[in-house]
């Protein structure tokens, strides 16, 4: 139903902007820390820039990833046994976060150029990004985005939906707002701790602009373990794993919450066809 996809891209976009905007500072902790190369010192000022910039991007990427994920998500469980549930999860996730990478690696490389000092505004970091690399410059570390994000879209929302399957079998009950909170903020803590080597890659990829220190992502692998050492592929986990378990518990605790509002919004006849998607 139109309806109920209106309502899931609403959804996603609310629940993204939220959390960008609440822990951005985080963010940029974190990629400063990634991007310093041995003991490289990390500076604490201007930890809010490319915000503006970057909820530009994550407003339509969040709408496009729940927009194919919530949909891909229905089709796969009615398609598939109950009993695999888990890979229609995993499926969906990749799915959206294919579809809304297109928007989210433009909008990563400007917001991680700027977090590192190298842009003062977002229009011309694009600008002068294209002008020097090309329009490809803005799709720099494309692939490691990919490596990183696919899994990490999959896994995230296969763990929370898992967990809430478990939860509200165990408690017999729909979720509360915390309950959903909580699960959320596991499934972030949980994924953001896994894929953290990765992320490592697809931040030096993402800032290295024309210097083009790595080749590609398993030239960037040799380089580091060569360099730094494989505790080098650990830098920033724990921004990382702080910033995405609270983004858990604000992104999905909003999503959830967004879509009950919604569905309150609705005639009747909708709502009886929202309850049977849960």
């Amino acid at each position: 139903s139109f309806v109920y996809f209106a309502e899931s891209i609403i959804a996603g976009a609310t629940a993204g902007v939220f959390v960008e905007a609440a822990l951005y500072p985080i963010d940029t902790v974190k990629t400063r820390l990634q991007a310093a190369h041995g003991g490289g010192k990390v500076v604490l000022k201007g930890l809010y820039s490319g915000l503006g910039g970057n909820l530009a991007g994550v407003l339509p990427a969040s709408a496009i990833f729940l927009g194919v994920y919530e949909p891909a998500k229905q089709k796969l469980l009615k398609a598939l046994p109950e009993n695999l549930s888990a890979f229609a999860h995993l499926t969906a996730g990749a799915l959206g976060g294919a579809a809304s990478s297109l928007v989210r690696v433009p909008t990563e490389v400007v917001k991680q150029r700027m977090q590192t000092g190298q842009f003062a505004s977002a229009p011309a970091a694009v600008r002068l990004i294209v002008a020097k690399e090309g329009f490809r410059g803005l799709y720099a570390g494309y692939g490691s985005f990919l490596l990183r994000d696919l899994p990490f879209d999959a896994i995230q929302f296969c763990i929370y939906e898992q967990l809430r399957i478990g939860y509200k079998l165990a408690a017999q009950r729909d979720l509360n707002d915390p309950e959903n909170a909580i699960i959320g903020a596991v499934a972030g803590a949980i994924t953001g701790t896994v894929t953290n080597p990765l992320d490592v890659i697809k931040t030096r990829l993402m800032v290295q602009g024309s210097s083009k220190q790595y080749k590609g992502i398993l030239d960037c692998v040799r380089t580091i373990m060569r360099e730094e050492g494989t505790h080098a592929f650990l830098k920033g986990i724990g921004p990382r794993v702080l910033w995405i378990g609270i983004g858990g518990s604000i992104f999905f605790g909003v999503l959830e919450k967004t879509k009950q509002m919604l569905a309150k919004k609705r005639p009747e006849n909708h709502k009886s066809f929202y309850l049977k998607q849960e």
